[in-house]
């Protein structure tokens, strides 16, 4: 009886995270990099446009240097023209990491709208921070 009293127990203080939905592994038509994939692309690919899908506060605490910020449901065809005129023109989307979607839903409609070198950082803010690599506020 006692085991089942800590199971339960145990069971309701898991951590909300477990609740979020998964970002999908990769996207159809992006190119999925890593925290040293995107460096690396970063270094010889100097068109390059990064949008970080995260809320303002989010981007305000800290970004990956260079990004820009547009929240994936603010997004619109006009708003990432203004930022990605050109559909050929290297853009990489990231948020929080494997447990936010906000990233992949952009990149999803920025390959919808006919941009054609879309990259998708799937670790996004929290693998780039966790491995302590140089960030803007």
């Amino acid at each position: 009886m006692r085991a089942l009293l800590w199971a339960g127990l145990l069971a309701c203080s898991l951590p909300a995270a477990a609740d979020k939905p998964v970002a999908p592994v990769e996207i159809a038509g992006a190119v999925n990099v890593t925290a040293e994939k995107l460096v690396d692309l970063f270094a010889t690919t100097p068109q390059l446009v990064m949008i970080d899908s995260r809320r303002q506060e989010e981007f305000e605490k800290g970004h990956i240097e260079g990004a820009f910020n547009l929240l994936d449901a603010d997004m619109t065809q006009t708003s990432l023209a203004k930022l990605v005129a050109e559909k050929y023109t290297p853009v990489l989307f990231y948020c929080n990491g494997e447990r936010c979607l906000r990233s992949s839903n952009a990149a999803k409609l920025a390959l919808e709208w006919g941009y054609h070198k879309v990259y998708w950082f799937r670790g996004g803010w929290k693998e780039w921070s966790d491995k302590s690599l140089p960030v803007a506020k």
